[in-house]
Formats: C-alpha cells, sequence, structure tokens
C-alpha cells in the first residue's frame, strides 16, 4: 500500500489546487469541476506517469457525505410538496427520452454508427448503466463511453454555469443555522454511520445507492423527529473534490479523440436536450408551484449530485431537486434499458463498419 500512497495523494493534490483556482474564479461546482479539468489536462499531457489511482472508500465515502447532506434538506413538507407533481414529471421525463431516442436515429441515419450505439449514447441516464445495458443489445460499448462522456461533461460543465447566470445566488450563509445547532450532541453523528450503512448494503440493489441510501435514511430520521448535525464545510469540499478527482480519472482526451467529428454530433444533441429539459422546465413552473430555478434543475439531463449541488449554491430547493431527479433515475435505469432492448430486438440494426 505505501508503494502506491503517492498515487492516491498525489490526484487529490492536483484536484484541491484546481478546485481552488475555480473557486478563486467564482465557476459553478468548483470543487468538482476544478478537480476534474485539472486531472484530465495533467493525465493527458504526462501519459508516461505512473498511474494514479482513487480507493473505492475514498470515493464511496465521498458520495455518502453528499447524500447525507442533501437527506439534512428534507422536511415533512418536502414529500407534501413533491407528492403531486410525480405524474406530470414522469411525463416530462418520457418526452426527453423519446427526444433522445429520435436525436440517436438520426445521427445513425446520418454516420456510420449503429443505431443500438447511437440511441444508448444519447440517453441521459448514468454513464456506467447504459454502457452495461447497451451490451445487452449488441451495441458498441467503447463508443457508448466516449458519447455518454462527451454528454456527461457538456452537462456538468454547462447548466450549473448556466444556472448559476440565470439566478442570483441568495446572500445568506449557514453560520446562523450552525450556531442554532451547536447544542447538539456529538454523537448525534452516530446516525451518519447508519446511513453510510445502508448506502453500502444497497449498492447491489439501486443505482448510485451510495448517495440515494444516506439520502433517504437521512431524510427519514428528520422527519421523524430525530435531531441531526451539519457537515462541517471542510467535509463537504473533501467530498466534492473526491467526486472531481474520481471524474478526472476516468476521462482523458484520448477517450475523446476516439470518437472524432461525431463527437460534435452528440454535443449538439447534447445542447438540444439541455434547452428542450429547460424549456419543460419553465411549463413546469407555471403550472405548478415550483419556483423556475428548482422546476429546471429538476429536469435538467444531468446527475443527481451535480444538480442539487447547483440548487444549494442559487438558493433553489434541494430537497424537491434531488427528490425528483432521484425519480427520474430510477425510472431511466430499471426502466428504459428493458424497453429499449425488447424493441431493438424486434427490428434490424445497421451495422457499425
Amino acid at each position: 500500500m505505501s508503494t502506491k500512497l503517492p498515487n492516491v495523494i498525489f490526484p487529490y493534490i492536483i484536484g484541491t489546487f484546481g478546485g481552488f483556482l475555480f473557486y478563486l474564479a467564482h465557476l459553478p461546482l468548483a470543487w468538482i469541476l476544478g478537480p476534474m479539468t485539472f486531472l484530465i489536462i495533467w493525465r493527458s499531457l504526462f501519459k508516461k506517469i505512473s498511474t494514479f489511482i482513487q480507493p473505492n472508500f475514498l470515493k464511496n465515502g465521498s458520495f455518502i457525505i453528499l447524500g447525507i447532506s442533501f437527506g439534512l434538506s428534507f422536511t415533512k413538507e418536502t414529500f407534501v410538496l413533491v407528492g403531486p407533481y410525480v405524474i406530470p414529471f414522469l411525463l416530462t421525463t418520457v418526452l426527453l427520452i423519446f427526444l433522445s431516442v429520435c436525436n440517436g436515429l438520426i445521427i445513425s441515419k446520418l454516420v456510420n454508427i449503429d443505431r443500438n450505439t447511437s440511441i444508448f449514447a444519447s440517453i441521459p441516464g448514468g454513464l456506467t448503466e447504459m454502457v452495461a445495458a447497451s451490451e445487452a443489445v449488441h451495441a458498441n460499448p467503447s463508443l457508448v463511453t466516449i458519447f455518454q462522456t462527451v454528454r456527461l461533461l457538456t452537462v456538468v460543465f454547462l447548466v450549473p454555469f448556466t444556472i448559476l447566470h440565470m439566478f442570483e445566488p441568495p446572500s445568506y450563509s449557514q453560520t446562523t443555522t450552525l450556531l442554532a445547532q451547536s447544542d447538539i450532541s456529538i454523537f448525534s453523528y452516530s446516525w451518519y454511520f447508519l446511513a453510510g450503512f445502508v448506502g453500502w448494503g444497497l449498492r447491489k440493489f439501486l443505482p448510485a445507492s451510495y448517495v440515494i441510501g444516506p439520502l433517504l435514511t437521512t431524510a427519514s430520521l428528520k422527519i421523524i423527529g430525530i435531531e441531526l448535525p451539519l457537515f462541517h464545510d471542510l467535509f463537504m469540499i473533501f467530498a466534492q473534490i473526491s467526486i472531481g478527482v474520481g471524474f478526472g480519472l476516468m476521462i482523458t482526451f484520448n477517450d475523446l479523440k476516439k470518437g472524432g467529428k461525431y463527437c460534435g454530433l452528440y454535443f449538439i444533441t447534447t445542447m438540444i436536450l439541455i434547452v428542450a429539459s429547460f424549456g419543460f422546465g419553465y411549463v413546469f413552473s407555471l403550472l405548478t408551484d415550483l419556483n423556475l430555478a428548482t422546476a429546471m434543475l429538476s429536469l435538467a439531463p444531468g446527475g443527481l449530485v451535480e444538480m442539487v449541488l447547483t440548487a444549494s449554491s442559487i438558493g433553489a430547493d434541494p430537497a424537491v431537486v434531488s427528490s425528483l431527479q432521484f425519480i427520474r433515475l430510477l425510472f431511466i435505469i430499471s426502466v428504459v434499458p428493458s424497453l429499449l432492448k425488447f424493441s431493438m430486438n424486434k427490428l434490424p440494426s445497421k451495422s457499425l463498419n
């Protein structure tokens, strides 16, 4: 382990430096996007340097911290508020998925990429889940990975940046909240071990279990009236750096180059999807009591973590955003791959030369 320790520590040093520079520049999601950007650049420039690694306990522990933090924003009123929105929200989710499938079909007609690969590369689900599902219909998992990476990068950079400049972040801080909780016992933190254990226990049954398990556990504890302490900002910063490091170690410029000119097409379709989701979010805010920022982030085709953190930074409702993004994630992961697999197996597919 000692020989691998520098390979674990050094990417965190690079990530912390990148996050700090992004923070000074007032860029959105600075402590995630900064580490990710700097590590992608570093690994592309210094390819012969020994491989960086990130132990699972650091990555999963960071997701647990964020899941608990998101759960702390829940109240009893959150579930009452979200309940009436579930059906219309799922309908808009279906429309966005339909638009993604159409985009994938159009690209497969324009270039030499088979239909199955193109569709799974366009669906706004989790990267890992879409790659795994694509293998079941004999798509090209390498291309799905590359094009989903393009979609991921576009969303995590563009959506927070756009939302942050559309809505002014709140001027208040958490100081009063922290002072109000100063009398909570230190033993209250023991509840968070339960939340982490739930996330670990659900890892084989639930997508993003290390976020969703702690989130649901913490929210449940709050709703039944248990007083829970807040995390110090340093824990939150470390968790975001760790996630940014994970993204940075997963993606390289070489991966993006493999997609060649086709990456531009999937960038365009992602832009179409983002614009459509913002449009649906605007309509959703008119038809419901949700404010515009919360509605847009709830429907944005980004990751749960990134969208909830953005919601927290601009004063939107992170509990509502996490609830609806969780519903969207479960629907896409549990229903969409099976439906696509069934429909694709019934139709002939153009092969990739």
